[in-house]
């Protein structure tokens, strides 16, 4: 999830554990005569991680388009969230699941939530974005996860920042990198999967003791790391953190300037370009949707032109639409990562489970 979405969460969202957050009015249901005069539902229900986040003039011209009242249930980071609605499979608590990424899709595609539906705006989507041929979920934005560094620990210290993951394993970045667990956390996992694009199936593992040996620190989720033990962060510094890497989003920076007190002329925080993994989110319709005209419209409207240039400063995150424009925030203090590490979803279904279980045993017991 992503960008840094994470910590355009931390920021949007006032507590973590919101349940329903009506975008506009009052939320309830209007009554409409259907073609068999049975009511119909003006209220469409968007189910979604905490950092789900769009501008109010953005949403209200939806829905005044559209004529459906759009109601956003916060559910949890995107793993939570997702079990969620396995369990409630058929009988879902919303019409459309946001927030599902490449690491998990293979579990929400295997447990059969979503209801296929091709959105209008899909041909104007990069190819790259569109993973499911079957079209049981839409993409929606991206973002890469990738170490970032403290610019001014990095420059008192006469030490050119690493770049690459082959860099975290020298010497001179003993004791420096902070990670999350990949066991708890999506960047985390993202991390780890980097590691398995880079080296593969056979040398992920030999790369991981390295950076152990190296001394890099685990802890459980992103705002641990990155506003705790991470020293270029505005909470980092607060909390003296005394880590200047940490494995973040390719979008922290833009981050860091946007929210800065006073707002700094450059980011004071930079990214390690070959460290990357490239992490795609999707919606989808939810199986069992109890307004399935309305999440159609609300699926055409997450790839309108509007909403994904809405999204880079709401969210942190890139837009997936060919001709969408991002802000000049991304585009003066953010970087481009031009070939991120991948791994195809499929690999990840079927290896995901046991690759987090043996960097487990390797890393953090």
């Amino acid at each position: 999830m992503s960008t840094t979405k994470k910590f355009a969460g931390a920021l949007l969202v006032t507590a973590l554990g919101i349940t329903t957050l009506g975008a506009c009015g009052d939320g309830k249901d209007e009554p409409a005569a259907g073609a068999s005069g049975a009511p119909k539902s003006k209220t469409v229900t968007l189910v979604s991680h905490d950092s789900f986040a769009v501008s109010e003039p953005v949403l209200k011209e939806f829905e005044q388009q559209s004529g459906y009242t759009v109601k956003v249930l916060k559910s949890g980071d995107a793993g939570a969230a997702l079990n969620q609605e396995i369990l409630t499979k058929g009988s879902p608590r919303g019409d459309v699941f946001f927030g599902v990424d490449n690491t998990l899709l293979s579990r929400a595609l295997d447990n059969g939530i979503f209801t296929p539906y091709e959105a209008k705006g899909l041909t104007e989507v990069k190819p790259e974005f569109v993973l499911d041929g079957q079209h049981r979920v839409t993409p929606v934005d991206s973002g890469d996860i990738c170490v970032n560094y403290d610019k001014q620990y990095f420059a008192d210290k006469k030490l050119a920042p690493p770049q690459t993951l082959d860099d975290l394993i020298k010497p001179e970045y003993k004791n420096l990198l902070v990670t999350e667990n990949a066991a708890t956390s999506s960047p985390g996992l993202g991390f780890l999967l980097a590691s398995v694009g880079k080296y593969g199936d056979e040398g992920w593992k030999d790369y991981w003791s390295k950076l152990k040996a190296n001394g890099v620190e685990v802890v459980d989720g992103w705002e641990q790391a990155y506003n705790e033990r991470f020293s270029g962060s505005a909470g980092g510094k607060k909390a003296k953190g005394d880590r200047p890497l940490v494995v973040s989003y390719a979008s922290s920076p833009p981050v860091e300037v946007l929210y800065g007190e006073p707002q700094p002329a450059e980011a004071p925080t930079g990214v390690s370009t070959g460290t990357c993994f490239r992490q795609v989110e999707f919606a989808g319709l939810l199986n069992g949707a109890k307004n399935e005209a309305g999440g159609k419209a609300l699926l055409d409207f997450l790839l309108s032109k509007k909403f994904q240039e809405d999204m880079p400063l709401q969210m942190f995150v890139n837009p997936v639409v060919k001709d969408a424009k991002l802000p000049e925030l991304f585009t003066k203090h953010g970087v481009v990562i031009d070939k991120p590490e991948n791994v195809a979803p499929d690999t990840i279904a079927k290896n995901r489970d046991q690759w987090v279980k043996a960097w487990s045993s390797l890393v953090v017991k």
